[in-house]
């Protein structure tokens, strides 16, 4: 079995536009929700997410 490491991905797409728009973060939940779990590689994303939001690099765009 493949992983797809979806929440990375979805992190990254964060990163690129510096923000945490409610639909990523909405995908974020979903994601987690059906896996049950999070890889590694998954949980390290979120860690650098957090930390660029703690830290004003990531903006979080509220829903509309």
């Amino acid at each position: 079995m493949k992983t797809r490491y979806v929440i990375r991905q979805l992190v990254e797409r964060a990163l690129l536009i510096k923000k945490l728009t409610p639909e990523i973060e909405n995908e974020i939940n979903s994601e987690l929700t059906e896996m049950g779990y999070i890889s590694d590689i998954d949980y390290e994303a979120l860690e650098l997410l957090m930390a660029e939001m703690d830290a004003g690099h990531i903006q979080l765009v509220p829903n509309i």
